[in-house]
């Protein structure tokens, strides 16, 4: 799970970047350092909020204005919503614009946080090595193409024009058989595990299609959406792309599920060879209907958390929606409570699947 999780941030910080890129904007991003805090202000808006503001001199480090000094003015009246305080020292990302003739105007946007970002990956790796050893290492590796495989075929597909949700169920099937066949080894294991997350993802996918298409949901909710409307040349099947990340956040959760059912049912079978199939069935079943439970309330709090600030300016009373089917109604929560409740549904029927097949397989398998 906690892979899937990294892999989820780093793929939106680099689709974020791609799409900054990809605009027309001529807005320059570089990075600068904070050389000297030339001025500083506290002020108080009308409405009560405070703020402090602050006039620095910057070096650029890159681009264009590697080793140029610059002055950015941000005392002014306007009250920014993400705005930091900086220190001599920080490093800082800066957009250039460019006003009347060869006049250009400098913001800072927020600081450079890659260095923290580096540590956190570092202590990634060595706890997963320190607890999962050789196979933490192979899991690792299968992040790293699980990566490749999404950003260099699944999102140049998608922005050319392809399917999204096509080019994503075949992306996610090489995902699939690299990380099981590289995590688990060219076993009975694996095999059940990858025939068994095939059928239950083709019921997902199913599922996704059909309640995005009776609830109409059209993709476009959420303020992400508006850096794929600035990407020139690019018509973008935004529905099908909500069926992709149904899919893609599914199938990390089904990894996990599956791999654990067919495992038990394997160590079960091992420890007592003489369980017949409906014997070896109902034992590992009961394992998997805790692994539900708890499986299920981890989607469901992973979908919240991400939706937290706007659950909270619902219930806060700010919202101009009245009641809670005016909020379950709009297009950014109902596209996550399908989300969840597919994803769920694909969960839950993964088990008794998984069970079915391990149990078929290893009841007749004479383990010792």
């Amino acid at each position: 799970m906690l892979k899937k999780v990294l892999l989820f941030f780093i793929l939106i910080s680099l689709f974020f970047a791609t799409s900054v890129q990809a605009s027309e904007n001529k807005d320059t991003i570089f990075t600068a350092k904070v050389l000297e805090i030339l001025e500083e202000q506290d002020v108080v808006f009308p409405d009560g909020a405070s703020d402090t503001k602050q006039m620095l001199r910057l070096q650029g480090l890159d681009e264009e204005f590697a080793g140029e000094e610059i002055i950015f003015n941000g005392i002014d009246n306007l009250e920014v919503l993400n705005h930091q305080t900086y220190k001599v020292g920080d490093k800082v990302l800066v957009a250039a614009s460019p006003g009347v003739g060869d006049e250009m105007y400098f913001y800072v946007t927020e600081y450079v946080r890659l260095t923290q970002l580096w540590w956190l990956v570092a202590l990634f790796f060595l706890v997963l090595l320190l607890v999962g050893r050789g196979k933490g290492l192979r899991s690792f590796i299968g992040l790293g193409i699980s990566f490749i495989v999404i950003v260099k075929y699944i999102i140049p597909q998608i922005l050319q024009g392809a399917n999204p949700l096509m080019v994503t169920v075949l992306g996610s099937f090489v995902i699939l058989l690299v990380a099981i066949y590289l995590t688990e080894g060219f076993k009975p294991r694996s095999h059940l595990s990858i025939v068994t997350i095939f059928f239950t993802l083709i019921i997902t996918v199913f599922l996704s299609w059909l309640f995005v298409s009776v609830t109409k949901l059209t993709g476009a909710a959420g303020e992400d959406m508006l850096f794929l409307f600035s990407l020139d040349g690019v018509t973008l099947n935004l529905q099908g792309l909500l069926l992709a990340g149904i899919i893609i956040g599914a199938l990390g959760l089904l990894d996990d599920v599956v791999i654990s059912q067919v495992v038990a049912v394997e160590e079960i079978a091992k420890s007592n060879p003489s369980l017949g199939k409906r014997e070896l069935f109902k034992r590992a079943y009961n394992v998997g209907t805790s692994h539900i439970s708890s499986m299920t309330n981890t989607l469901f709090l992973a979908y919240a958390g991400v939706s937290l600030p706007l659950l909270i300016m619902f219930v806060s009373g700010h919202s101009p929606l009245s009641n809670w089917q005016q909020i379950v109604n709009t297009e950014l929560i109902a596209s996550e409570l399908v989300r969840t409740l597919v994803g769920s549904i694909g969960l839950i029927l993964a088990v008794p699947l998984a069970t079915f097949v391990a149990a078929s397989w290893f009841s007749i398998k004479k383990l010792k």
